[in-house]
């Protein structure tokens, strides 16, 4: 006769297996990226004349273009970055366009006014030229991702500034500050906002992220004492200011002096 209680034993021993084999095979298993894999497929000569190939990049070719194109001012005069020796009509409008749309921002945000602004000369990378402006003349100028910055600098660090600006004798674009260079290459009568500069004294001023971390041995910023990314970039200041004006200014007032 078969023993039916060690029977029993040994199927509820076996069901309770298969059910934990059952639950530990449904669980959830846990995958790690070992290895990632690509190549590069260059777009031959003879791809680009495929039709098929042409047919599918065509509407956003088409759409692009008419973005960059559309009309959004006239410039009656090229402004050019090599028109003057320290000081530029491109570079006047640039200073002076991040200086008035960048305080609109800062205003809002901070209560606060940018005092003045200082750009690069090199970061201009194309003239605006004489005629219809265009989203495309923005790219053109400004093609990098640089936003505005505004940084917290004692007038010390204006008076370091402006030294700086005569060492390198580059027009860097300038606004919201006047000085005349002696005849010993001195600064004298630096004015922010029609006051002389006082060292104690704290002044907002918008530049580019670039800048603001010590590009182009701009080292003064790195003495800031606050630092506000405004999330604006440069090429998008300019942009909105065409949307806004119909002609373009020549900006041709004098900010720095030479005795």
């Amino acid at each position: 006769m078969v023993n039916l209680k060690n029977y029993n034993g040994v199927l509820k021993l076996f069901v309770i297996f298969l059910t934990f084999f059952l639950v530990a095979a449904c669980g959830k298993q846990n995958y790690q990226v070992t290895k990632v894999e690509g190549k590069r497929i260059t777009i031959t000569d003879k791809e680009k004349q495929d039709p098929q190939f042409e047919n599918y990049i065509k509407p956003y070719r088409e759409h692009i273009n008419k973005d960059l194109d559309s009309i959004l001012a006239y410039c009656p005069e090229t402004l050019d970055k090599s028109s003057g020796k320290w000081q530029t009509t491109i570079g006047n409008l640039m200073a002076d366009v991040t200086l008035q749309r960048g305080t609109n921002v800062f205003l809002a945000r901070e209560k606060k006014n940018i005092d003045l602004c200082i750009l690069n000369h090199g970061g201009i990378r194309a003239i605006l030229p004489k005629g219809n402006v265009t989203t495309r003349t923005a790219f053109e100028i400004m093609p990098f991702e640089n936003s505005l910055v505004v940084i917290a600098l004692k007038g010390e660090q204006i008076l370091e500034m402006v030294d700086y600006f005569i060492a390198t004798k580059k027009p860097h674009p300038l606004s919201g500050i006047t000085f005349t260079i002696g005849k010993d290459n001195a600064a004298k009568n630096i004015l922010v906002q029609g006051k002389p500069v006082e060292k104690e004294t704290i002044y907002y001023v918008g530049t580019n992220d670039y800048l603001s971390n010590g590009g182009d041995n701009m080292n003064f910023f790195k003495k800031g004492i606050q630092k506000f990314d405004l999330d604006y970039k440069l090429r998008n200041i300019l942009i909105d200011y065409f949307k806004e004006v119909d002609t373009i200014p020549m900006i041709n007032d004098v900010r720095i002096s030479v005795e």
